[in-house]
């Protein structure tokens, strides 16, 4: 499915909803106003209209939030455990993990200073790790340990069980990617 067909399906289905006054959401730092009449998300930082693939993710968001997020449960699940992503994975680790690898792979010191401007929190555990709220009740985790006498540097993305109450496997790929490309 195209953005065209995915965005009118994401709109309708927020619209169905009878959510018809405008109303904000945080998505990563960024503050993003939805204008439900006109079809419409803006970046509030610089009133820009938002990429067609943020106004998917925040939309789905946006839908699953009113009808009630899955609570956060605490259970970390690598995208290879996340319900149904046979076909997916090849694109998520190139999206995601590869980036993370080659931009901290050799300083992952840098991971931690980096998520900072996100307002991440660290995670206690081995390697470098950060909790990231990609949206308020959507924790994602990222753990990078650096190299040794025999492996080089690796990274993985983890995210709370609850995301597949809230998002289709292709939006889970995507925040995977922003975070990637963001950090």
């Amino acid at each position: 499915m195209g953005y065209e067909a995915a965005l009118k399906k994401s709109w309708d289905e927020f619209l169905a909803l009878e959510c018809g006054h405008s109303l904000s959401v945080r998505f990563l730092t960024d503050e993003y106003a939805v204008q439900p009449g006109e079809r419409k998300i803006l970046g509030l930082a610089c009133n820009v209209p938002a990429k067609d693939f943020t106004v998917i993710l925040i939309l789905h968001y946006l839908v699953r939030k009113i009808k009630g997020l899955p609570p956060v449960s605490g259970v970390w699940l690598p995208f290879r455990e996340v319900a149904g992503i046979e076909g997916y994975y090849a694109a998520f680790k190139k999206r995601s993990i590869e980036p993370i690898i080659r931009k901290y792979g050799n300083n992952p010191a840098a991971l931690l200073a980096a998520a900072e401007r996100f307002g991440a929190r660290r995670f206690e555990g081995e390697g470098s790790s950060v909790i990231i709220d990609m949206f308020e009740g959507v924790p994602v985790l990222i753990k990078l340990w650096p190299a040794d006498d025999e492996f080089g540097p690796d990274a993985n993305i983890f995210f709370d069980s609850s995301i597949a109450g809230i998002f289709p496997i292709e939006d889970i790929v995507v925040l995977a990617g922003i975070i990637a490309a963001r950090i």
